[in-house]
This record gives structure tokens, sequence and C-alpha cells, in this order.
């Protein structure tokens, strides 16, 4: 009989590789991420930018979403709090039971006064008083002329901003191999998450494996693939009319959606699908529900074989910046 895989937790802390060195020390402002604490079925925000923003998150919440991922870049923070605090209102719940996140983008490094104002500014548009997790959004510092790498000194800014309480947890988006090796070299505090891009078209196993080595969880964006309008498309198939994932959907009675869900969560990543529309996100959240099999995981991952990217502004920005394992 066939074997159903279950809904899994964050995935165990393990040592480092002998390449990458612990932080210097561990900074007790920053606290412990144990695996109950971060939902790994979280509720994304990119691109909602539609009258009924705040509509979409509060009706999120009271779906039963508790993890809620939100960044400055996307510019629609005050909605997205004005949701955050309908949602909790409408089921009675309090800012303790919502998990947070946001991101520092590139224009704010470069300062200890940018990253201040950058979290003080998060936080009013948000309407709440702390991040449960606070990420850099991408290793970029963007000056007034010109773009470049940095991100050790930011990241030790954004450590003293998690001494004040605002951050209970801090970690980076989007870094290479390369960089992330680097900023553990030289932090005092490790990062404890890493979002990036992920989904059955761009799966990057041994970069998985290697933050579990690290004890870095992993939360995986654009977990549906190219199904956001920013994208362009062409090759690959459009991910939930491929055909694979489509006779997993008819197989067990789910969706294609939740069926490309419920891969990215037995592998041990947050996902954090997002919608505008309240159907969708309702069946989205059913993806804790859907009944995989190791077959079907088998089939699925076959899938990786397209190694496809979506997301990519290195293009326009610094060629170095690249996250694809090689």
């Amino acid at each position: 009989m066939h074997r159903i895989l279950s809904f899994l937790t964050l995935s165990t802390f393990a040592a480092a590789s002998n390449q990458i060195q612990q932080p210097l020390h561990d900074d007790a402002a920053v606290q412990p991420l144990a695996s109950s604490d971060m939902p790994l079925l979280g509720f994304g925000t990119w691109n909602l930018k539609a009258e009924n923003t705040s509509d979409a998150v509060s009706w999120a919440i009271q779906t039963g979403y508790r993890h809620i991922d939100c960044a400055v870049a996307y510019g629609n923070q005050v909605e997205v709090g004005a949701g955050i605090a309908d949602g909790l209102a409408k089921t009675g719940l309090s800012r303790d039971d919502l998990w947070i996140t946001s991101k520092l983008w590139n224009d704010q490094h470069g300062s200890q006064q940018n990253v201040e104002d950058a979290i003080d500014h998060t936080l009013e548009e948000l309407g709440i008083d702390y991040l449960d997790l606070w990420h850099m959004h991408w290793p970029i510092s963007d000056g007034i002329f010109s773009k470049s790498i940095e991100y050790i000194d930011t990241w030790k800014w954004m450590e003293h901003v998690a001494n004040s309480g605002r951050v209970h947890h801090l970690g980076v988006s989007n870094f290479s191999p390369e960089q992330l090796a680097d900023l553990i070299n030289h932090a005092s505090v490790k990062p404890q998450v890493h979002q990036m891009e992920l989904h059955p078209y761009l799966q990057q196993k041994s970069w998985l494996e290697t933050h579990e080595k690290l004890g870095i969880h992993v939360t995986a964006y654009s977990p549906l693939a190219g199904t956001n309008p920013t994208y362009d498309k062409g090759d690959p198939p459009h991910l939930l009319k491929n055909r694979i994932v489509q006779k997993i959907a008819i197989r067990r009675k789910c969706t294609a959606a939740q069926v490309v869900l419920k891969w990215g969560l037995i592998r041990g990543t947050s996902v954090i699908p997002k919608s505008i529309h309240k159907d969708y996100i309702s069946e989205n959240f059913l993806a804790l529900e859907c009944p995989l099999r190791q077959s079907d995981v088998n089939r699925l991952d076959e899938l990786g074989d397209y190694h496809h990217r979506f997301n990519n502004p290195s293009k326009s920005w610094v060629s170095e910046v690249l996250l694809q394992d090689s």
C-alpha cells in the first residue's frame, strides 16, 4: 500500500558544513526558531494592489492563515495592515496569534539610520509593534547613482534592531550560496530563514540540503511558479495546467494548486501563495488536506528538469546576483 505523506514542520537544525563557519556568537535578543513558531502555509501579499487588498488579507486570517508575508517594496503594507487588524477583530485573535514577516528593501541599506528608519516605517505601515521575521530582501544596496552588492554591514545593523525587540527573528532573501556563506562567516547572528523562489520547475535540491545542514529554514515564494502576472510567460508550460499536475489532482481529488502547494509543504519549506479572490484563498488553504502519496511526489520531482527561474532581476541589476545552485 502506498504511503500517504503528511504535513511537515520545520527542518531539524544540524551542524554547519565545513565550508561555512558558525556565527561568532548567538545574540540573546534573537529568539530561537522552534518548529511550532512559523506556520508553513502562509499568505503572500506581493502584487496585491486591488481595492480589496485589505479584505483579502482579512479573509485569509478568517480562513485560517496565521502567517502573513509582507514587504515594504510591495507598496501595500498600509492596506495589508488594515486587513490584519480587521481579520484579528473578526476572529477574536490577538497579534501574538499571527506570524508576520516583512523585508528591508534595497534602498534602505547603507547606514544604521536607514535600517532604523526602515523598521520603524514598516511597523507603522502595518500597525503593529514588532515583526516575527525581518528579511534582507536582496543582497543589494540601491544607492542614488548605482547598485552594488552589499549586505554585511547592513546585516549588522539589522542585528542591532533585533536587540530592541522590534524584530524577533532575522532572515535573508535571494542570496546566492557564496553570499550566504560570506554572511554567516561575518555575522554575529546566523540567518534563521532564507526566502527564495522554489516550485516544481525550480527545485534546487542541493541548495535545500545545504540549508538543512546549516539549520536555516527555507520559505518558497512563487510556489505556484509563473502564475504571477509580473512574470514573462512562455516555456515551461503553465504549472497548474501541466499534465502531470492535473492528473495527480484528479486522482487525489484536489485542485492543481493544492497539489503543488502540498508538494512544497512535504519538502519542509514554507509556502506563501497569494490571491485577491476569496475562493482561491480558501482553496489554497485546503492544500493542507491534499493526500499526496510518494508516487505523486516522484512524478512532480521529474518537473525539476526545467530548472526555470521566473523572478530574476539580476539581468537589470547586478549580474552577480544569482540564486540557482550549480
